[in-house]
C-alpha cells in the first residue's frame, strides 16, 4: 500500500510541477529572458510571439500594426455567421467548447488581446529549431493565407503547429512532445497495472459485476502491462 501511495504521489507531483503544455524549447537552459534595460523594443513583422498561460504556452505570428495572428479553438462560428460577435475576444466557455468539438480559427487580433495580460517573448524558437527562419515577410505572408475555419487537435494541430509551419516550414510542437514523454512514463510505470487493477475491482464492488466494470478491470490492467 505504502509503494502505491508512493506512485501517485509521484504523478500527481509530475504533472502539477510539468507545465503540461509549456514548449520549455531552451531544455537544460534558463527559463527567464535576460534583464534588459529599459522597455523591449516593439516585435516586428513575421515576429514569432509567445505567451505563457496557466497550464500552456500560447503562440502566434506578429503582423505588424498591432496585429496578432494565432490559431485558437472556438465554437462561435459552429454556432452563428455574425461577424461582428466572432471577431469579439474569446472566452474561455468558447475555447473550450472549441477543443471538444475540435474547431478552431486562425485570427487576427490586437496584440493586447493576444497577450491577454502576460508578457511577450519574441522568436525564442530560432535558438532551438534546426530548420532556419524564413524572412520576417515571407512569415507574415504565410500566416496570412491561413486565416480562417481550420480543423482543431490539441496535441496534432495546436497554435505551436501553426507557428512553426509559417517560421520554419514545417509543423511542430514541443508541448505535444513533452505531453507524449509524460504519458509513456506512467504507461512504462509497472504501477500504473496496480493502481487501475485496484479502481477496477472498487467499481465492481461499488456498482456490482457487469461488462461496464468487468471488462475495463481486465483489459485496461492487462494493456498497460502489455505496453510496458
Amino acid at each position: 500500500m505504502l509503494q502505491l501511495l508512493t506512485f501517485l504521489v509521484e504523478k500527481l507531483s509530475l504533472l502539477s510541477s510539468l507545465k503540461l503544455f509549456e514548449p520549455s524549447w531552451l531544455d537544460g537552459e534558463d527559463q527567464e529572458p535576460p534583464a534588459q534595460r529599459g522597455p523591449p523594443p516593439p516585435p516586428r513583422r513575421g515576429d514569432l510571439l509567445e505567451v505563457p498561460r496557466t497550464i500552456f504556452t500560447h503562440f502566434g505570428i506578429y503582423l505588424g500594426d498591432n496585429k496578432v495572428a494565432h490559431l485558437i479553438p472556438d465554437i462561435l462560428p459552429v454556432l452563428t455567421n455574425d461577424k461582428k460577435l466572432i471577431s469579439s475576444v474569446i472566452t474561455n466557455k468558447r475555447l473550450i467548447l472549441g477543443c471538444l468539438y475540435k474547431c478552431a480559427t486562425v485570427r487576427v487580433d490586437t496584440l493586447e488581446d493576444f497577450a491577454y495580460g502576460s508578457n511577450i517573448l519574441v522568436n525564442r524558437m530560432d535558438k532551438m529549431m534546426k530548420a532556419q527562419a524564413f524572412p520576417n515577410e515571407d512569415v507574415a505572408q504565410r500566416a496570412e493565407k491561413q486565416i480562417g475555419g481550420i480543423p482543431y487537435s490539441l496535441l496534432w494541430n495546436n497554435c505551436e503547429h501553426f507557428v512553426t509551419y509559417c517560421r520554419y516550414g514545417h509543423a511542430a510542437s514541443r508541448q505535444t512532445e513533452k505531453f507524449c514523454e509524460c504519458l509513456k512514463s506512467i504507461i512504462r510505470d509497472q504501477r500504473s497495472v496496480i493502481v487501475t487493477g485496484l479502481l477496477g475491482i472498487i467499481s465492481m464492488v461499488c456498482f456490482g459485476m457487469a461488462a461496464s466494470t468487468t471488462l475495463p478491470t481486465i483489459l485496461i490492467p492487462f494493456t498497460l502491462w502489455m505496453a510496458g
